[in-house]
Protein backbone atom coordinates (compact mmCIF):
# COMPACT_ATOMS: atom_id res chain seq x y z
CA UNK A 1 0.00 0.00 0.00
CA UNK A 2 1.53 3.34 -0.78
CA UNK A 3 2.18 6.11 1.47
CA UNK A 4 0.01 8.65 2.93
CA UNK A 5 -3.25 6.20 2.48
CA UNK A 6 -6.31 7.32 5.31
CA UNK A 7 -8.01 3.90 6.02
CA UNK A 8 -11.62 3.86 7.30
CA UNK A 9 -13.29 1.40 9.01
CA UNK A 10 -16.97 0.41 9.16
CA UNK A 11 -18.76 1.30 5.71
CA UNK A 12 -22.18 2.92 7.16
CA UNK A 13 -23.21 6.44 7.49
CA UNK A 14 -20.28 7.56 9.48
CA UNK A 15 -17.60 5.60 7.23
CA UNK A 16 -19.07 6.96 3.90
CA UNK A 17 -18.98 10.58 5.21
CA UNK A 18 -15.55 10.20 6.30
CA UNK A 19 -14.47 8.62 2.90
CA UNK A 20 -16.65 11.40 1.15
CA UNK A 21 -14.64 14.73 3.34
CA UNK A 22 -11.07 12.72 2.92
CA UNK A 23 -11.19 12.05 -1.02
CA UNK A 24 -12.71 16.06 -1.38
CA UNK A 25 -8.95 16.89 -0.18
CA UNK A 26 -7.29 14.62 -2.24
CA UNK A 27 -6.33 11.71 0.03
CA UNK A 28 -6.10 8.58 -0.89
CA UNK A 29 -8.72 6.23 0.83
CA UNK A 30 -9.00 2.79 1.62
CA UNK A 31 -12.36 1.77 2.91
CA UNK A 32 -13.07 -1.67 4.84
CA UNK A 33 -16.64 -3.08 5.92
CA UNK A 34 -16.58 -6.90 7.05
CA UNK A 35 -19.95 -6.93 5.74
CA UNK A 36 -21.62 -7.27 2.50
CA UNK A 37 -24.49 -7.18 0.59
CA UNK A 38 -26.84 -5.33 -1.44
CA UNK A 39 -27.13 -1.88 0.33
CA UNK A 40 -23.19 -2.02 1.36
CA UNK A 41 -22.31 -2.82 -2.76
CA UNK A 42 -24.88 0.13 -3.64
CA UNK A 43 -22.82 2.67 -0.81
CA UNK A 44 -19.32 1.38 -2.35
CA UNK A 45 -19.96 1.76 -5.91
CA UNK A 46 -21.17 5.11 -4.98
CA UNK A 47 -17.72 5.76 -3.60
CA UNK A 48 -15.72 3.65 -6.17
CA UNK A 49 -16.75 6.45 -8.31
CA UNK A 50 -15.38 8.91 -6.55
CA UNK A 51 -12.06 7.39 -6.37
CA UNK A 52 -12.51 5.52 -2.89
CA UNK A 53 -11.09 2.28 -2.41
CA UNK A 54 -13.41 -0.06 -0.89
CA UNK A 55 -12.81 -3.29 0.05
CA UNK A 56 -16.30 -5.82 1.30
CA UNK A 57 -16.20 -8.69 3.38
CA UNK A 58 -12.74 -7.78 4.42
CA UNK A 59 -11.15 -9.78 7.32
CA UNK A 60 -8.71 -7.90 8.09
CA UNK A 61 -7.46 -4.24 7.00
CA UNK A 62 -3.73 -3.53 5.24
CA UNK A 63 -2.23 -1.73 8.06
CA UNK A 64 1.34 -0.81 5.98
CA UNK A 65 1.80 2.55 4.71
CA UNK A 66 -1.27 4.25 6.67
CA UNK A 67 -1.01 7.32 7.83
CA UNK A 68 -4.33 7.78 9.68
CA UNK A 69 -7.51 5.51 10.49
CA UNK A 70 -10.71 6.83 10.64
CA UNK A 71 -12.92 4.47 12.67
CA UNK A 72 -16.97 4.16 12.56
CA UNK A 73 -18.89 4.10 15.71
CA UNK A 74 -19.55 0.70 14.77
CA UNK A 75 -16.63 -0.15 15.21
CA UNK A 76 -15.11 -1.71 18.02
CA UNK A 77 -12.01 0.15 19.67
CA UNK A 78 -10.53 -2.66 21.53
CA UNK A 79 -10.99 -4.94 18.29
CA UNK A 80 -8.43 -6.33 15.99
CA UNK A 81 -8.72 -4.44 13.42
CA UNK A 82 -8.10 -0.98 15.30
CA UNK A 83 -5.47 -2.91 17.45
CA UNK A 84 -3.66 -3.67 14.28
CA UNK A 85 -3.78 -0.36 13.34
CA UNK A 86 -2.29 1.02 16.66
CA UNK A 87 0.53 -2.01 16.74
CA UNK A 88 1.93 -0.25 13.85
CA UNK A 89 1.82 3.34 15.39
CA UNK A 90 -0.80 4.47 13.13
CA UNK A 91 -2.97 7.45 14.28
CA UNK A 92 -6.39 6.38 14.89
CA UNK A 93 -9.54 8.85 15.52
CA UNK A 94 -13.19 8.48 15.51
CA UNK A 95 -15.22 9.97 12.22
CA UNK A 96 -16.75 12.62 14.32
CA UNK A 97 -13.10 13.85 15.35
CA UNK A 98 -12.52 13.91 11.85
CA UNK A 99 -15.34 15.92 11.21
CA UNK A 100 -14.56 18.52 14.39
CA UNK A 101 -11.08 19.23 12.97
CA UNK A 102 -12.08 20.54 9.57
CA UNK A 103 -14.89 22.95 11.45
CA UNK A 104 -13.89 26.33 11.76
CA UNK A 105 -16.29 28.17 13.70
CA UNK A 106 -17.19 26.97 17.11
CA UNK A 107 -18.84 23.43 18.55
CA UNK A 108 -21.36 22.68 21.08
CA UNK A 109 -21.89 19.10 22.04
CA UNK A 110 -24.04 16.96 24.19
CA UNK A 111 -23.61 13.58 25.54
CA UNK A 112 -25.44 11.15 27.64
CA UNK A 113 -27.10 8.18 28.50
CA UNK A 114 -30.62 9.90 27.68
CA UNK A 115 -32.35 13.09 25.86
CA UNK A 116 -29.26 14.12 24.07
CA UNK A 117 -31.23 14.45 20.70
CA UNK A 118 -33.65 16.27 21.88
CA UNK A 119 -31.27 18.78 23.82
CA UNK A 120 -29.63 19.00 20.78
CA UNK A 121 -32.59 19.49 18.21
CA UNK A 122 -33.75 22.41 20.74
CA UNK A 123 -30.00 24.19 21.01
CA UNK A 124 -29.87 24.03 17.19
CA UNK A 125 -33.27 25.67 17.01
CA UNK A 126 -32.71 28.15 19.43
CA UNK A 127 -29.08 29.02 17.34
CA UNK A 128 -31.11 29.81 14.59
CA UNK A 129 -33.68 31.96 16.07
CA UNK A 130 -31.38 34.10 17.65
CA UNK A 131 -29.46 34.38 13.57
CA UNK A 132 -26.93 31.94 14.08
CA UNK A 133 -25.98 29.49 11.50
CA UNK A 134 -26.11 25.98 12.92
CA UNK A 135 -25.40 22.40 11.52
CA UNK A 136 -26.67 19.36 13.86
CA UNK A 137 -23.98 16.41 13.52
CA UNK A 138 -23.00 13.74 15.10
CA UNK A 139 -24.88 10.44 16.47
CA UNK A 140 -28.14 12.12 15.41
CA UNK A 141 -28.72 13.94 12.45
CA UNK A 142 -25.79 13.46 9.34
CA UNK A 143 -22.14 12.28 10.80
CA UNK A 144 -20.23 14.85 11.65
CA UNK A 145 -18.21 14.53 8.31
CA UNK A 146 -20.93 15.44 6.76
CA UNK A 147 -22.37 18.10 8.68
CA UNK A 148 -19.51 20.32 8.84
CA UNK A 149 -19.55 20.83 5.10
CA UNK A 150 -22.31 22.50 4.66
CA UNK A 151 -22.60 25.44 2.31
CA UNK A 152 -22.54 28.07 3.89
CA UNK A 153 -20.07 27.01 6.76
CA UNK A 154 -21.95 26.80 10.26
CA UNK A 155 -21.03 29.04 13.04
CA UNK A 156 -22.29 26.69 15.23
CA UNK A 157 -21.36 22.76 14.94
CA UNK A 158 -24.12 21.26 17.70
CA UNK A 159 -22.94 17.92 17.83
CA UNK A 160 -24.70 14.41 19.79
CA UNK A 161 -22.07 12.54 21.04
CA UNK A 162 -21.97 8.90 22.12
CA UNK A 163 -19.34 6.98 23.65
CA UNK A 164 -18.98 4.76 20.85
CA UNK A 165 -17.48 8.15 19.40
CA UNK A 166 -15.66 8.90 22.55
CA UNK A 167 -13.87 5.74 22.16
CA UNK A 168 -11.58 7.32 19.54
CA UNK A 169 -11.21 10.57 20.02
CA UNK A 170 -7.97 12.16 20.85
CA UNK A 171 -7.66 16.03 20.42
CA UNK A 172 -11.91 16.14 20.58
CA UNK A 173 -12.36 19.87 22.42
CA UNK A 174 -16.36 21.25 22.33
CA UNK A 175 -16.50 25.26 23.22
CA UNK A 176 -19.00 24.20 25.20
CA UNK A 177 -19.45 20.40 26.31
CA UNK A 178 -22.89 19.35 28.33
CA UNK A 179 -23.86 16.32 30.07
CA UNK A 180 -27.09 15.47 30.24
CA UNK A 181 -26.88 12.21 32.75
CA UNK A 182 -25.05 9.02 33.16
CA UNK A 183 -27.05 5.63 33.62
CA UNK A 184 -26.05 2.10 32.54
CA UNK A 185 -25.93 2.02 29.18
CA UNK A 186 -23.85 -0.14 26.18
CA UNK A 187 -22.75 -2.40 29.16
CA UNK A 188 -22.66 -5.19 26.28
CA UNK A 189 -19.89 -3.17 24.54
CA UNK A 190 -17.88 -1.31 27.39
CA UNK A 191 -18.30 -3.77 30.16
CA UNK A 192 -19.36 -2.31 33.15
CA UNK A 193 -20.62 0.90 33.90
CA UNK A 194 -17.13 2.72 35.33
CA UNK A 195 -15.82 1.90 31.79
CA UNK A 196 -18.64 3.64 30.34
CA UNK A 197 -18.79 6.50 32.54
CA UNK A 198 -15.43 7.36 31.81
CA UNK A 199 -16.28 7.36 28.16
CA UNK A 200 -18.65 10.01 28.85
CA UNK A 201 -16.68 12.12 30.88
CA UNK A 202 -13.85 12.01 27.96
CA UNK A 203 -15.72 14.72 26.01
CA UNK A 204 -14.44 17.10 28.88
CA UNK A 205 -11.01 15.73 29.08
CA UNK A 206 -9.32 18.34 26.62
CA UNK A 207 -11.19 21.75 27.37
CA UNK A 208 -9.35 24.67 27.76
CA UNK A 209 -10.08 27.96 30.86
CA UNK A 210 -11.88 29.30 27.80
CA UNK A 211 -14.23 26.21 27.25
CA UNK A 212 -17.61 25.76 29.53
CA UNK A 213 -18.54 22.31 30.67
CA UNK A 214 -22.01 21.62 32.02
CA UNK A 215 -23.31 18.80 34.27
CA UNK A 216 -26.05 17.35 36.40
CA UNK A 217 -25.32 18.84 40.20
CA UNK A 218 -24.98 15.31 41.18
CA UNK A 219 -21.94 14.25 38.61
CA UNK A 220 -20.60 17.96 39.52
CA UNK A 221 -17.01 15.27 40.33
CA UNK A 222 -17.36 14.56 36.39
CA UNK A 223 -15.49 17.98 36.51
CA UNK A 224 -12.62 16.64 38.80
CA UNK A 225 -9.10 17.35 36.67
CA UNK A 226 -11.23 19.35 34.09
CA UNK A 227 -10.04 22.68 33.24
CA UNK A 228 -13.03 24.43 31.39
CA UNK A 229 -15.12 26.77 33.55
CA UNK A 230 -17.77 24.31 35.36
CA UNK A 231 -21.47 24.35 35.13
CA UNK A 232 -23.88 22.44 37.20
CA UNK A 233 -28.09 22.15 36.62
CA UNK A 234 -30.65 20.72 38.80
CA UNK A 235 -34.16 20.37 40.27
CA UNK A 236 -35.30 23.51 42.58
CA UNK A 237 -33.50 23.58 45.61
CA UNK A 238 -30.46 21.44 44.57
CA UNK A 239 -27.96 23.96 44.95
CA UNK A 240 -27.13 24.07 40.97
CA UNK A 241 -26.22 26.77 38.89
CA UNK A 242 -29.45 26.96 36.89
CA UNK A 243 -32.50 25.13 38.99
CA UNK A 244 -35.41 24.01 37.12
CA UNK A 245 -38.48 24.41 39.02
CA UNK A 246 -42.14 23.98 37.98
CA UNK A 247 -41.93 25.20 34.59
CA UNK A 248 -39.46 27.88 34.85
CA UNK A 249 -35.75 28.03 35.10
CA UNK A 250 -34.20 29.63 37.50
CA UNK A 251 -30.32 31.17 37.69
CA UNK A 252 -29.06 33.15 40.92
CA UNK A 253 -32.62 33.19 42.25
CA UNK A 254 -33.92 34.88 38.59
CA UNK A 255 -36.68 33.33 36.41
CA UNK A 256 -34.61 33.07 33.06
CA UNK A 257 -36.56 30.48 30.80
CA UNK A 258 -40.14 29.64 30.85
CA UNK A 259 -41.27 26.63 29.33
CA UNK A 260 -44.87 26.53 30.83
CA UNK A 261 -47.10 25.49 28.13
CA UNK A 262 -44.16 24.04 26.17
CA UNK A 263 -43.65 20.26 25.84
CA UNK A 264 -41.10 20.69 28.41
CA UNK A 265 -43.01 21.55 31.27
CA UNK A 266 -42.02 18.16 33.28
CA UNK A 267 -39.92 16.93 36.16
CA UNK A 268 -37.70 15.36 33.42
CA UNK A 269 -37.88 17.23 30.38
CA UNK A 270 -37.17 20.66 32.66
CA UNK A 271 -34.02 19.74 33.68
CA UNK A 272 -32.98 19.42 29.79
CA UNK A 273 -34.25 23.00 30.18
CA UNK A 274 -32.18 24.13 32.67
CA UNK A 275 -29.24 22.46 30.88
CA UNK A 276 -30.21 23.91 27.61
CA UNK A 277 -29.97 27.50 29.10
CA UNK A 278 -27.00 27.06 30.41
CA UNK A 279 -25.68 26.03 27.32
CA UNK A 280 -27.06 28.50 25.52
CA UNK A 281 -25.89 31.76 27.54
CA UNK A 282 -22.31 29.88 27.46
CA UNK A 283 -22.74 30.30 23.56
CA UNK A 284 -24.06 33.92 24.01
CA UNK A 285 -27.00 33.27 22.98
CA UNK A 286 -29.97 34.85 24.89
CA UNK A 287 -33.09 32.78 26.41
CA UNK A 288 -35.26 34.34 24.38
CA UNK A 289 -34.45 32.37 21.53
CA UNK A 290 -34.30 29.43 23.39
CA UNK A 291 -37.97 29.77 24.84
CA UNK A 292 -39.33 30.82 21.14
CA UNK A 293 -37.75 27.86 19.89
CA UNK A 294 -39.33 25.49 22.64
CA UNK A 295 -43.08 26.71 21.74
CA UNK A 296 -42.36 26.02 18.81
CA UNK A 297 -41.09 22.72 19.02
CA UNK A 298 -41.75 19.35 17.53
CA UNK A 299 -40.62 16.50 19.57
CA UNK A 300 -38.42 13.51 18.09
CA UNK A 301 -40.35 10.73 16.22
CA UNK A 302 -40.50 7.67 18.52
CA UNK A 303 -39.59 9.48 21.80
CA UNK A 304 -43.06 9.25 24.11
CA UNK A 305 -45.21 10.05 20.69
CA UNK A 306 -49.12 10.14 21.28
CA UNK A 307 -49.75 8.09 18.49
CA UNK A 308 -53.90 8.01 18.88
CA UNK A 309 -56.53 7.75 21.92
CA UNK A 310 -59.53 4.98 21.04
CA UNK A 311 -61.72 4.21 23.17
CA UNK A 312 -60.50 6.12 26.13
CA UNK A 313 -57.07 4.20 25.99
CA UNK A 314 -54.11 6.45 24.58
CA UNK A 315 -51.12 4.41 22.59
CA UNK A 316 -47.38 6.10 23.08
CA UNK A 317 -45.17 5.28 20.54
CA UNK A 318 -41.51 5.70 22.48
CA UNK A 319 -39.49 3.15 20.57
CA UNK A 320 -36.29 5.10 21.03
CA UNK A 321 -36.04 4.23 24.51
CA UNK A 322 -33.43 1.96 24.46
CA UNK A 323 -32.30 2.04 27.77
CA UNK A 324 -33.65 1.03 31.01
CA UNK A 325 -33.35 4.65 32.21
CA UNK A 326 -35.77 5.95 29.13
CA UNK A 327 -37.76 3.31 29.66
CA UNK A 328 -38.77 4.20 33.06
CA UNK A 329 -38.66 7.90 32.50
CA UNK A 330 -41.45 7.27 30.01
CA UNK A 331 -43.47 5.53 32.77
CA UNK A 332 -42.89 8.17 34.99
CA UNK A 333 -44.56 10.75 32.57
CA UNK A 334 -47.18 8.77 31.56
CA UNK A 335 -50.96 10.02 32.48
CA UNK A 336 -52.20 6.99 33.42
CA UNK A 337 -51.78 2.95 34.31
CA UNK A 338 -49.21 1.69 32.07
CA UNK A 339 -49.75 -1.11 29.88
CA UNK A 340 -46.13 -1.56 29.04
CA UNK A 341 -44.19 -2.78 25.82
CA UNK A 342 -40.77 -3.80 26.81
CA UNK A 343 -37.79 -5.72 25.41
CA UNK A 344 -35.32 -6.65 22.66
CA UNK A 345 -32.07 -6.86 22.40
CA UNK A 346 -30.65 -6.41 25.79
CA UNK A 347 -27.75 -4.24 27.13
CA UNK A 348 -26.84 -6.35 30.02
CA UNK A 349 -28.66 -4.07 32.58
CA UNK A 350 -29.88 -5.40 35.74
CA UNK A 351 -33.92 -4.57 34.80
CA UNK A 352 -34.25 -5.61 39.05
CA UNK A 353 -33.84 -1.20 39.29
CA UNK A 354 -37.01 -0.70 37.46
CA UNK A 355 -39.16 -3.03 39.72
CA UNK A 356 -40.78 -0.59 42.15
CA UNK A 357 -41.01 2.08 39.53
CA UNK A 358 -43.23 -0.76 37.41
CA UNK A 359 -44.85 -2.41 40.30
CA UNK A 360 -46.71 1.26 41.46
CA UNK A 361 -47.40 2.16 37.77
CA UNK A 362 -47.91 -0.45 35.55
CA UNK A 363 -50.46 -2.57 35.35
CA UNK A 364 -49.27 -5.49 33.07
CA UNK A 365 -46.09 -5.72 31.34
CA UNK A 366 -45.90 -7.66 28.00
CA UNK A 367 -42.81 -8.39 26.91
CA UNK A 368 -41.19 -9.19 23.41
CA UNK A 369 -38.02 -10.13 22.30
CA UNK A 370 -34.49 -11.70 23.52
CA UNK A 371 -34.42 -9.94 26.85
CA UNK A 372 -37.88 -11.14 27.59
CA UNK A 373 -36.77 -13.71 29.72
CA UNK A 374 -34.23 -12.10 31.86
CA UNK A 375 -37.16 -9.10 32.18
CA UNK A 376 -39.77 -11.77 33.11
CA UNK A 377 -37.84 -12.60 35.93
CA UNK A 378 -36.99 -8.86 37.26
CA UNK A 379 -40.18 -7.91 37.29
CA UNK A 380 -42.92 -10.82 37.51
CA UNK A 381 -43.08 -10.63 41.08
CA UNK A 382 -44.02 -7.39 41.48
CA UNK A 383 -46.55 -7.18 38.06
CA UNK A 384 -48.48 -9.22 35.71
CA UNK A 385 -45.88 -10.06 32.77
CA UNK A 386 -46.78 -11.74 29.66
CA UNK A 387 -44.09 -13.04 27.39
CA UNK A 388 -45.69 -12.91 23.29
CA UNK A 389 -42.68 -13.06 21.73
CA UNK A 390 -43.11 -10.42 19.00
CA UNK A 391 -44.67 -6.71 18.90
CA UNK A 392 -47.78 -7.43 16.86
CA UNK A 393 -48.85 -10.13 19.38
CA UNK A 394 -47.86 -7.61 22.47
CA UNK A 395 -49.93 -5.14 21.04
CA UNK A 396 -53.42 -7.22 20.13
CA UNK A 397 -52.80 -8.44 24.15
CA UNK A 398 -52.34 -5.25 25.20
CA UNK A 399 -55.26 -3.50 23.30
CA UNK A 400 -57.65 -6.20 24.15
CA UNK A 401 -56.72 -5.99 27.39
CA UNK A 402 -56.79 -2.27 27.95
CA UNK A 403 -59.49 -0.34 29.41
CA UNK A 404 -60.16 3.42 29.86
CA UNK A 405 -57.62 5.72 30.72
CA UNK A 406 -54.92 3.18 29.97
CA UNK A 407 -52.00 4.13 28.23
CA UNK A 408 -50.59 1.22 25.83
CA UNK A 409 -46.64 2.44 26.21
CA UNK A 410 -44.25 0.50 23.53
CA UNK A 411 -40.76 2.08 25.89
CA UNK A 412 -38.69 -1.40 24.75
CA UNK A 413 -35.70 -0.40 27.27
CA UNK A 414 -33.64 -2.40 24.83
CA UNK A 415 -31.71 -2.25 21.39
CA UNK A 416 -33.99 -3.41 18.35
CA UNK A 417 -31.67 -5.46 16.61
CA UNK A 418 -32.91 -8.36 17.23
CA UNK A 419 -36.03 -8.41 15.65
CA UNK A 420 -35.70 -4.61 13.47
CA UNK A 421 -33.09 -3.06 11.66
CA UNK A 422 -33.60 0.21 14.09
CA UNK A 423 -35.72 1.69 16.86
CA UNK A 424 -37.08 3.60 13.85
CA UNK A 425 -38.41 0.67 12.33
CA UNK A 426 -40.03 -0.66 15.36
CA UNK A 427 -41.93 2.59 16.20
CA UNK A 428 -43.04 2.40 12.81
CA UNK A 429 -44.42 -0.76 13.36
CA UNK A 430 -46.23 0.27 17.04
CA UNK A 431 -47.58 3.48 14.25
CA UNK A 432 -48.93 1.22 12.17
CA UNK A 433 -50.84 -1.29 14.62
CA UNK A 434 -52.59 1.57 16.18
CA UNK A 435 -53.79 2.89 12.68
CA UNK A 436 -55.35 0.22 11.92
CA UNK A 437 -56.27 -0.82 15.27
CA UNK A 438 -58.71 2.68 14.71
CA UNK A 439 -59.64 2.17 11.28
CA UNK A 440 -61.12 -1.04 12.61
CA UNK A 441 -62.58 1.24 15.80
CA UNK A 442 -64.41 3.89 13.57
CA UNK A 443 -65.54 1.30 11.14
CA UNK A 444 -67.71 -0.01 14.64
CA UNK A 445 -69.00 3.24 15.31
Amino acid sequence: MREETTAVLGLGASGESAARLLRAEGRRVVAYDAGAGAALETRAAALRAEGVEVRLGAERPEVEGVALCVVSPGVRADGPWVSAFRARGAPVISELELGWSRHRGRTLAVTGSNGKSTAVKWLAESLAAAGRRAAIGGNYGPPASAAVRATPPPDWLVLEVSSFQLETVEQFRPDVGALMNIHPNHLDRHGDFAAYRALKLRMFARQTPDDTAIAPIELAEAFAGARGRAITFGPAASGADWEYDRGVVWRGGVARLDVRGTWFENPTLGLTAAAVAAALEACGVPLSAAESAARAFQPLAHRTALVAEIGGVRYVDDSKATNLAALMAAVRGAEGPVRLIAGGLGKNEDYRAAANLLAARAAKIYLIGSSAPAMAEAWAGVVPCESCGALDEAFARARREAAPGDVVLLSPGCASFDQFGSYAERGERFVRLVRAAEAAEGQME
